[in-house]
């Protein structure tokens, strides 16, 4: 049986020209054993059981012996029945019968039918599943364990985006991603640098952090409607329900042992983001292609316009109900929100925007596992060290976080340089930023309270040492 109009890999071509573009083709052999995979044969009980629980059908013959049920199942492959165990009364067994003997399963039932991690509308659903499972995995086990080793993943790049006739990205296939490095300077030795300007002429002379926005895949479970093949591999996505994983960011389809060796190069497509607040900072940057979230853009380009000598910026708060307007116009409108005078003249509703956006992060600018490391650096007693350390850790950052934190701080001092008009110095921005940029990993009112301090300090030296640190 022809398992689709692909039936190898060879004669796959890649071209750097979209209109030369050929899809690759797809491997039938895991197709063609699902399609030879035993079918269901439900094995009904002659009488009517009073104990039949309401969510089974005739296949509950009750409470019968082990014995007898291998006599009711022998010679149909893929015969299946339900009884009650003899030794836990109340629980029941799924007796099915493959490769000529009798496998029995714990069945339970919660809304749906599951043995394992799968849940079915119907035991017929579980059983058809599993048929085409044992039959797959025991037919072809060395077959699934190579199927790794020659992927296509790595020639093709992004085959799932490839089928839009407008996004190609098969120059993806032929570039490794390249990594953030982090270029450190002996002269930032402590014992080696005396003097705190040479110090800060140091850090200020260090290489930039040069970096690309890698993204890992956020790959969920997924069941597949018709024949679907695996992204990675090019191998057919067995089963009949939860067959592989999707990312849903970028839409890539593959299994879930392939989704383990996919790099971390996701693409995300707009039409998969749903919202501009609460999303990934990561994901929006590289779904949008840009530098930074354009909330952060967009918002701070609007307040040094019309409002950065506002008495009290950032500390006063503008009408929750407009800064929700605004959430909701970046949310449906994305970069061609309208945030201008003309639709918000209180410039507080602007700065309250942004400053929502950042603590309504999934992962905060100064991410969970970094915290701590800020934390410590902004204890550390000696002004240069803990410069450093803050200088040490702010490296560390994924790179999409770095420069959002980096051109904040620069816009934050700006608003320093106008302290005169709004009252707002480094040490009052830290004061309201500290919280919303930094946030402990588990939720904890006394933890909270008690790195109040050092989160105030973190943001007040950024502030003050910005063109140092960055």
């Amino acid at each position: 049986m022809a398992a689709s109009s692909n039936s190898s890999l060879s004669g796959s071509s890649v071209s750097s020209d979209p209109e030369d573009y050929q899809p690759p083709i797809w491997k039938s052999y895991l197709y063609q054993l699902q399609q030879e995979a035993p079918r269901p044969k439900r094995i009904t009980c002659p009488q009517e059981m009073e104990s039949r629980p309401k969510y089974y059908g005739r296949e509950f013959h009750g409470m019968i012996p082990r014995e007898y049920a291998d006599e009711l199942l022998e010679g149909a492959e893929g015969a299946y029945l339900i009884r009650e165990s003899q030794r836990q009364p109340g629980t029941h067994t799924l007796a099915l019968r493959f490769g000529h003997q009798t496998l029995n399963y714990r069945l339970f039932y919660d809304g749906k039918h599951f043995v394992g991690e799968k849940r079915f509308e119907s035991v017929h659903d579980l059983v058809t599943d599993a048929l085409i499972t044992l039959y797959i995995e025991t037919k072809a086990a060395e077959y699934i364990a190579k199927m790794t080793t020659n992927p296509i993943y790595e020639h093709l790049g992004y085959t799932s985006l490839l089928k839009d006739k407008t996004v190609h990205r098969l120059s993806r296939g032929h570039t490794e991603p390249r990594r953030v490095t982090f270029q450190k300077d002996e002269r930032l030795s402590c014992e080696k640098i005396s003097s705190p300007l040479v110090r800060r002429s140091v850090l200020k002379d260090t290489p930039e952090k040069q970096c690309s926005y890698e993204k890992i895949h956020n790959f969920k479970v997924h069941t597949f409607r018709g024949p679907h093949w695996c992204e990675y591999c090019a191998n057919f996505m067995w089963g009949l329900i939860a067959q592989g994983v999707r990312c849903s960011d970028c839409g890539l389809n593959v299994h879930k042992q392939c989704s383990k060796l996919v790099p971390s190069d996701c693409q995300p497509d707009l039409r998969r983001i749903k919202k501009v607040f609460s999303c990934d900072l990561t994901t929006l940057v590289k779904a949008h292609n840009t530098t930074r979230p354009m909330v952060v853009d967009m918002c701070i380009q609007e307040i040094e316009l019309r409002g950065i000598k506002s008495e009290g910026l950032y500390r006063v708060s503008g009408f929750s109900e407009h800064i929700e307007d605004v959430k909701l116009a970046f949310d449906r409108d994305g970069e061609k929100a309208d945030i201008s005078a003309s639709a918000y003249a209180d410039i507080n509703t602007i700065a309250g925007s942004l400053k929502l956006y950042l603590r309504d992060l999934p992962i905060p600018v100064i991410t969970f596992d970094l915290y701590s490391k800020f934390i410590q650096a902004a204890k550390i007693p000696n002004a240069d060290s803990r410069l450093e350390a803050i200088h040490e850790s702010l490296l560390q950052l994924p790179p999409a976080h770095y420069e959002t934190l980096r051109y904040l701080m620069a816009h934050l001092k700006r608003v320093t340089l106008f302290e005169k008009d709004n009252l707002m110095n480094a040490a009052n921005l830290g004061i309201v930023f500290g919280p919303t940029l930094m946030q402990p990993p588990e939720l904890n009112a006394l933890t909270t309270l008690n790195d109040m301090r050092q989160q105030k300090l973190v943001v007040q030296l950024m502030i003050e040492h910005e063109d140092v640190l960055f």
